[in-house]
């Protein structure tokens, strides 16, 4: 269990999706100004919404006490940016840090590890007025400044097409400005909120799907919830039996995530069932090398590296085994290994892995090889 606890490396596929939406969208886009009591309230009342990404508070104490500083001298302030949701609430794009810090002050108790909040004392960064001191300590026109001091903020909203949030996707990718991009999952769990994404969380969670990924800690830019969202709709791309052309997997995994029927109770129910079953007949027919490799130049020696590919391929031709009863009880590392070792499926594991007629490929080998199908 030693090798689970460190870094899980994931060897990268053959490159980068290049996918970028082209598509013509109808956005309205507006500023407004709202006073900081006015956000705090919104925020308490669930009509401000914060994304999953931004669960936890991440500013250091200095930082935070910067912020407020800033604001109680006049300061000039960044915008905020939120995207208006179908049901009228207001999705944090950028800006969650900023609004929770002035929360946590007028409340009293820091997020960050919910001690009293208190300016910071450090020399130099804090105005000798209200230095270390709580909010309940400002003087009534400091408390009043700082409740109706107003924040630029410019919001989003997609008019066409209705049920579809790709746009938010992109202005996600494109607007965030957190200080370092956001993977391609961090930005779904910000735009896609709902009963599927709520799911990969839970499904993430699962102990053996940690052991085969290769990391008992999760992920922190999300890799791991992706790989299983993966399954899901590769597995559905698969059963279309299509063999031409090739996908953009940022694109169909974006589609999926918003599309409402995947987020359906009764189906996230069956997504449940069939991840969790699959996970356990790999691990208890291949161990913890189920989705590791061979080495290229040694045939017969483990890689103990995630591969994409292999997890896909394995993962939905269990899948596919399972639904059709076929005895999976047995221990069969031996056939994954003769799997590993053919030609074409390496050639499907290596090369134009979006290609659907290899994507079709290599599961079809995974089923051949390891249950006769």
């Amino acid at each position: 269990m030693e090798e689970l606890e460190k870094n899980i490396e994931i060897i990268p596929e053959e490159s980068q999706d290049s996918y970028v939406n082209d598509d013509l969208y109808n956005i309205s886009s507006w500023g407004a100004d709202y006073s900081f009591r006015e956000l705090v309230s919104m925020y308490d009342d669930n009509d401000l919404v914060k994304p999953e990404l931004q669960r936890k508070y991440v500013w250091e104490k200095s930082e935070a006490s910067r912020f407020i500083d800033s604001i109680l001298l006049g300061l000039p302030i960044p915008s905020i940016f939120l995207a208006k949701t179908e049901d009228n609430k207001m999705l944090i794009i950028d800006g969650y840090q900023r609004l929770m810090t002035v929360s946590d002050f007028i409340k009293g108790i820091w997020t960050g590890d919910n001690s009293v909040f208190n300016l910071s004392n450090i020399n130099g960064k804090i105005n000798h007025r209200w230095k270390g001191k709580a909010y309940s300590q400002l003087s009534e026109s400091e408390q009043r400044k700082l409740k109706t001091t107003t924040i630029h903020a410019i919001i989003f909203e997609q008019k066409k097409p209705k049920d579809d949030d790709t746009s938010l996707y992109q202005i996600f990718e494109r607007i965030n400005t957190s200080g370092k991009s956001l993977m391609p999952q961090e930005i779904r769990n910000c735009v896609y909120q709902g009963n599927l994404n709520s799911l990969l969380f839970e499904l993430n969670k699962n102990y053996t799907w940690r052991t085969l990924f290769g990391n008992l800690k999760e992920d922190s830019r999300m890799r791991d919830l992706e790989f299983i969202l993966r399954f899901f709709a590769l597995k559905e791309e698969y059963e279309k039996n299509i063999s031409k052309g090739s996908i953009s997997l940022k694109k169909l995994l974006n589609e999926y995530m918003g599309n409402k029927s995947n987020n359906d109770p009764n189906t996230v129910s069956k997504f449940r069932d069939d991840f969790n079953k699959t996970i356990i007949a790999a691990f208890d027919q291949f161990g913890e090398n189920a989705f590791y490799n061979v080495q290229s130049n040694d045939l017969t020696t483990i890689r103990k590296r995630f591969y994409p590919t292999i997890y896909d391929s394995i993962m939905i031709a269990t899948s596919i085994a399972i639904s059709q009863d076929v005895d999976i009880s047995k221990n069969i590392e031996s056939k994954r290994l003769q799997l590993l070792k053919d030609e074409k499926f390496r050639e499907y594991s290596t090369q134009g892995t979006m290609k659907l007629e290899h994507i079709n490929g290599r599961v079809k080998l995974a089923l051949k090889y390891l249950y006769n199908l």
